[in-house]
Order: C-alpha cells, then structure tokens, then sequence
C-alpha cells in the first residue's frame, strides 16, 4: 500500500523529532485522513515492540487490521473483541482491558501510540496514566506519540505545550510536549480525499441556545437544556419533518441531539423502522447490532448523545443533522466529520446546523472557550515579535476587526537559547509592588510572588469608607464641548459622569492616548489612528470599550474617577452598594 503525501509526512515528522528527542509529541491530522495508516507504518518501520492504544473496539480492530495490510500481523489485546494477544511485535489494546492487566504488558515496548489522545487525562489515576507509569518503569527511555484530530480540550486547553509553528500551546496542563505535525481539512476536501461538505444553517427552524451559557469545561447543563427544548416543540417538529424530506434521496442521516430526553422526543417523529437512538446507556450489544444495521442501509436515520463523534466509520452518511450546542469548534468539525468520508454514489455531505453554532468548518482552533455567539476567529500580530495570532474576535461587514479578545501573544521565541513565550500582554493586570504585567486573571505575580488585588476585596474595603460611588456604566458616549472631547458614562439608573479631553497640544494628545486609549481599545495591540482633533476620535467612536463599572470618589466640586473595571464579573455587578 503506497502512502499519502502527508501521511509519509506525518511519519517522517514523528521519525526525526524521536531521533534527537525524547519528548512525547503529537500528530494531527483530520478525521478521514487515514490516521491508522501512519499509525501501521510506523509500526512496520519501528525497531522495536510498538503498544497502539485507544479507547474503542472499533479503532482496536481497525488499526489491527491496517497494521497486518503494511506489516506482519498485530496481535489484538481486547476483551470486547475476546483477543487477549501480547506476543506479537505490534499490539493493539483497548486501554480498559490493557490497564486491567498490566502484568501482560510486562516486556518492553519501543514505542507506545495513542489514537484519540486528546482523551488522556492528566489524573495520575486515570487509565492511561497508570499504564504509562506502568511502561516506563520497565522502559525508561520508551516514546510517547499521540494522534487525533482535535488537540484541544474545553476543559485543559491544548494537549500539547509547543507547536512546531512556533506557537506556544498550554505551558501549565499539557500532556503532551509537542505538537510536530498538524493538516488541516481543506487541502483534503480540495484533493478528493474527502467529501465535499456543503452547509447551511436550519432552513425551517432553528433552536436559540444563546440564552444558556456553557461551563468553563465547555458542557452545558442538561437540565437548563431540557427546559428551553421543552418549549421548542414546534421547532422540533418542523426540524424533522424537513429532515424526513431532504432524507428521502439521502442514502444515510446521523441526528446529533443535544440531550437524551430531545433524542427521545425525536426519535417518535421519525418511522420506527428508519431510526434508531443510541446514548450512553444503550448496551454494547444493543449499540453494535444498531450501527451494524444502520451500516448495511437498514436503517436510515442514526440519533445520538454525544456518542458518535469518534471510533465511528459508515461512510455512506450524506447527511448529518447538528440538533445541540457546542462551545468547541473542534466538536463541531468531529460531528461534521463523520460524514465527510468518501463513498461510491456519494457526490457531497450536507450538513445542517439547527442549533445556530456559527462555526465554519475550515475555523482554526483558537485555544479558547468561544465568548459569545457573534465571535470568530480573528488573526492579530504581535506589535512587539510580529507572530500572526489566532484569537475570538468580531469582525464588521468588510470582515475588518472590530474587537478582538486576545490576551497575550502565543509567539515561542528564541531568549538566551531557550524558546520562551513572548511577553507581550494585549490586556494585563499590574502587579502594584513590582509593575509587572500578568494575566487579567492572575492572582498571584509571576515576577515578585506578590498578592494581586481581587476586585471585590478591593471594591469592598474602598467602599467601607466614605465618599465613594459605585457607578455601573450602562453606556458610553463621545461628545464635542468647547473645543474639548466629553466622554459622558451613564449608569444603569440615568445618572451620569464625565470625563473630559482637550486637543490643543500633543502633550494633551499623549495624555488622552495613556488614560484613554490604552485601555478602552476594543483592539489592542493593533494600531490606533493618529488623532489630532476631537471630531475624529467621535468618528471612530465604535473602536473603543466601555467599562462595567467606575469607582468615584466625591470632593469638593464633584468626582473624580479613582478606577475602571473591566470584563468585571464580581458580586457588584448586581447588587447595589452605593456610600456618600
């Protein structure tokens, strides 16, 4: 069998990063890209014993099988496919079973291989943990390679800590070193190695999952869910009907529901003898004889639970119908990915996106949570390295950015013969003891260790005191007087403050960019307009962000501005607290 281009690239990626290092490193490649292939070739090149890892019978049976197609056959370690083989110089285990005997896996392996990696956990405890333990106790200087096609996390970040682009990953959490080789799907679709995806969002309805929020692991909760479904009826009524109707010349249909009560309730609407569900509770022999029959066209309509994003092949689907929320484009691109194989009478995939994501399917992963619905990813250069950065933005009708929320710069640079993160920060926190600028989150400084000021501790002791106000600005405006520029904040109550500019020098003019600017940019790190009078700066009005709240303090004539909260989310966002 002759390899792809970018597989024998993906191998020889893997072959020179292992021969000068021994860090454990990861290969991306898409779903339908042949992952299984690079895996049997490595295994066929490889010196000495390789272990393939993962999580799935159906993965353990097919890397087995590419394995035996390139080299001498795999032996297969698998209690759901009653295989329980280690003597060959490939084995291919499920992780539940390998883990459960450990002693089988006593001689020494070379090289260790996991397919789906992005589900290792960093818990020392956790399955694939204890065996890597397990392996490296016996083989010190064993090597780790990881594939998948979606090395990030909503809950840990990246899974790796470099990538080979220069680009720093996830410094704290990652369990892997290195990212050494990423495709991305387009060139795939582009060559015919993929079907080509055409979609669109609902066309008859759509479900609006805007006013729920996921957690900081990227999960929305299955009860608030359920509660907006349960007065979306209709929606769901007219979304299957339609499915009924554009299914008819489609040869098979995959339903992602967003929770086990709507795939239920989907499941009615559909003809008992074209569908069938599966979730997480439906049995191993329950869950193989349906995908079986759905496989060989008995059954056209396939609902699941967040079960059927990976370790699952039939390529014949042509349409995939996304019924849920997601908060992670990488989920989206795996949805969309299991139908995106290519089969004989099968000229497209349509996908269909009732639940309103708003991802494209050629989005990079940013490597952070999506802030809102409206947001894209956006490219922003560093004005201090130049790295290209990929961060959540919005974008105007021109596609030209209007905000973007970025945080610090992802470039690796090279720093006294070390490759370091750049230290450039588009938003920061200023440690009051040393100066330096950390992370808008940061609690502790990474320069000196000190204590940074949590805002409502802060909030809190100034408001113990007298002459302070809490004002929770509602709205921004850019106003002309006399000559001056007049920023007029009003509170959630019609109150007002103003904050006034003049223009008359370019000291004044530097003033305005220190006070102002640099820190209301809804863009920053991208270069402002040179602002010489107060009419263009009302004119770019749009460029700027308003604070969440303004701590004043009361004097003589009136207020002045003591400090400006952003991206504020404390316990005075609501609750009024207000001291004269």
């Amino acid at each position: 069998m002759q390899l792809r281009d970018y597989q024998q690239q993906a191998v020889d990626s893997a072959v020179k990063h292992f021969k000068t290092s021994p860090d454990s490193a990861v290969l991306v490649l898409p779903t339908g890209a042949g992952k299984s292939i690079v895996i049997a070739e490595l295994a066929r090149i490889a010196n000495g014993r390789v272990l393939v890892l993962t999580h799935v019978k159906e993965l353990v049976a097919q890397n087995a099988e590419k394995v035996g197609i390139l080299t001498a056959a795999a032996g297969i370690y698998s209690a759901g496919l009653n295989q329980k083989s280690t003597d060959n110089k490939t084995i291919v285990a499920s992780i539940q079973s390998a883990v459960r005997a450990k002693e089988k896996f006593s001689s020494p392996f070379s090289l260790v291989i996991i397919d789906e990696c992005h589900r290792i956990s960093q818990d020392k405890d956790s399955q694939y943990q204890l065996l890597l333990t397990h392996l490296k106790s016996i083989n010190p200087k064993i090597r780790l390679l990881g594939l998948t096609a979606t090395p990030y996390r909503l809950d840990l970040g990246w899974i790796y800590r470099h990538h080979y682009h220069g680009k720093v990953g996830n410094p704290d959490k990652a369990v892997f070193e290195q990212c050494i080789f990423e495709l991305p799907m387009r060139p795939l679709i582009k060559r015919g190695y993929l079907s080509t995806p055409k979609i669109f969002d609902g066309l008859s309805a759509q479900y609006d999952f805007s006013s729920i929020k996921a957690s900081t692991s990227g999960q929305y909760q299955e009860a608030e869910v359920n509660d907006l479904l349960s007065h979306c009826g209709r929606a769901t009524t007219a979304i299957v009907k339609q499915l009924v109707q554009i299914g008819s010349s489609r040869q098979g249909v995959i339903i992602f529901a967003a929770t086990v009560r709507h795939a239920e309730e989907i499941l009615k609407l559909l003809s008992a003898e074209q569908a069938a569900l599966i979730t997480g509770k439906t049995s191993t022999e329950q869950r193989d004889s349906l995908i079986e029959q759905f496989k060989a066209r008995k059954i056209k309509y396939l609902i699941n639970v967040a079960v059927l994003t990976t370790g699952f092949d039939a390529p014949h689907v042509d349409l995939i119908a996304i019924l849920r929320p997601t908060a992670s484009v990488s989920l989206f691109q795996q949805m969309v990915g299991r139908g995106l194989r290519i089969c004989e009478g099968k000229s497209e995939c349509l996908i269909i996106d009732y639940a309103a994501n708003g991802y494209d399917l050629y989005f990079p992963e940013v490597g952070q949570n999506k802030p809102n619905s409206k947001s894209v990813p956006v490219q922003v250069h560093c004005p201090v390295c130049d790295f290209a950065n990929i961060f959540w933005g919005l974008v105007d009708d021109d596609g030209d950015i209007i905000e973007h929320f970025g945080r610090r710069c992802q470039a690796l640079i090279e720093q006294e013969g070390q490759k370091k993160q750049c230290d450039f920060r588009f938003r920061s926190k200023v440690c009051p003891n040393c100066g330096e600028e950390n992370d808008i989150a940061a609690k502790i400084c990474h320069s000196c260790d000190a204590m940074l000021i949590d805002p409502d501790k802060r909030l809190k002791e100034v408001l113990q005191q007298k002459h302070h106000h809490l004002f929770k600005c509602d709205a921004m405006l850019f106003e002309e007087d006399k000559d001056r520029l007049k920023i007029r904040y009003i509170d959630i109550d019609g109150n007002d403050f103003c904050q006034y500019f003049n223009f008359k020098t370019k000291a004044q003019i530097r003033a305005f960019y220190a006070i102002f600017v640099l820190s209301h940019t809804r863009t920053p790190g991208l270069k402002h307009p040179r602002y010489s009078k107060v009419q263009e700066v009302i004119a770019t009005r749009d460029l700027f962000r308003k604070p969440d709240i303004l701590l004043l303090k009361k004097h003589k004539k009136g207020w002045d501005l003591q400090e400006t909260f952003f991206d504020y989310q404390g316990r005075y966002q609501t609750e009024s607290k207000f001291l004269n």
